[in-house]
């Protein structure tokens, strides 16, 4: 009887974050930069930049550059396999092989898996939406963010999202995360100055960037949507508002305000007049800015 074949095992797969200097990988990642260089001695080399959920490592291929590069493109989802080596204190893969993973080859992929997520429990986030809906109640205000949050395929849109590609909050359920930051802002500052319209303000924070949710594509990178890039967010969320209170048979001085609020959230020029006819647009402006401002300073640094 013949005998199976002992099978050798795969090199580990942890995530890039987890790597060290000796490691050899063999694993599936985003490809997000991918340049033919020529180094000081003449020879082309392949210089690739790889991406999991947990960082981001930049790869070389001295050998059969040239053939290695028509195996894939940038914003490809890539098969790779290397050691890690350490050159000029920082870390890089050798790479030994590298190629396009096609459409249907790996089974369960999720952008989830290559794209950078909240360092938040989205889960908890949800929750603190919920509650920050619980504290509008103006009727009709408080009736569309009801039907907002319980539209399970704008909800997982909203939990998914960015806000921005390479800006503030620039990963999966960044949109989350900052619409529940300048909500709390809203409701905490409202007790400070009573004659705001309270409902209005939070109800604004809440849904200000809710056309993020139609803005984006996931892949090997966050891309942007055929409606994002012809329309922009914050069109695309007043079309989105606009539907929804057309379906609640919204006041109509209730929806002007609100959408005012909306259109206006990242500054007067995009009001008629380029003017804020509301304190509570004003408010909204101010604390998108905050949350938006800090956040890309602790991200980014101060510029």
């Amino acid at each position: 009887m013949r005998s199976a074949a002992i099978r050798e095992p795969e090199p580990p797969c942890a995530e890039i974050a987890a790597w060290r200097a000796g490691d050899v990988v063999e694993g599936v990642f985003a490809c997000v930069r991918k340049d033919r260089l020529t180094a000081r001695t003449g020879t082309p080399y392949l210089a690739v930049e790889l991406r999991d959920r947990s960082g981001a490592i930049k790869a070389r291929a001295f050998r059969r550059a040239d053939a290695l590069a028509t195996r894939f493109d940038r914003g490809d989802l890539v098969r790779v396999s290397g050691q890690v080596e350490r050159f000029r204190d920082e870390l890089q893969l050798e790479l030994r092989a590298i190629a396009r993973v096609e459409s249907g080859d790996l089974e369960g992929t999720a952008a989830e898996r290559f794209l950078p997520v909240a360092y938040r429990d989205l889960d908890e986030l949800d929750g603190f939406l919920e509650h920050l809906c619980r504290e509008v109640h103006d009727r009709e205000l408080r009736a569309l963010l009801d039907r907002l949050v319980s539209d399970d395929v704008l909800r997982a849109a909203w939990r998914r999202a960015p806000c921005t590609r390479a800006g503030h909050h620039a990963y999966l359920g960044g949109l989350l995360e900052h619409t529940v930051a300048v909500a709390t802002l809203a409701l905490e500052v409202s007790p400070l100055h009573p004659r705001l319209d309270s409902d209005l303000l939070l109800c604004a924070a809440i849904v200000h960037d809710l056309g993020k949710t139609g803005e984006f594509t996931y892949g090997a990178e966050i891309g942007i949507s055929e409606h994002g890039r012809l329309l922009g967010h914050v069109q695309l969320g007043v079309e989105l508002l606009e539907r929804a209170m057309a379906a609640l048979a919204t006041d109509a001085g209730r929806r002007a305000a609100l959408l005012h609020c909306v259109l206006g959230h990242h500054g007067p020029d995009g009001l008629p007049g380029r003017r804020f006819q509301s304190a509570e647009a004003l408010a909204l402006y101010r604390l998108n800015a905050l949350d938006a401002g800090i956040k890309g300073a602790l991200e980014h640094g101060l510029n």
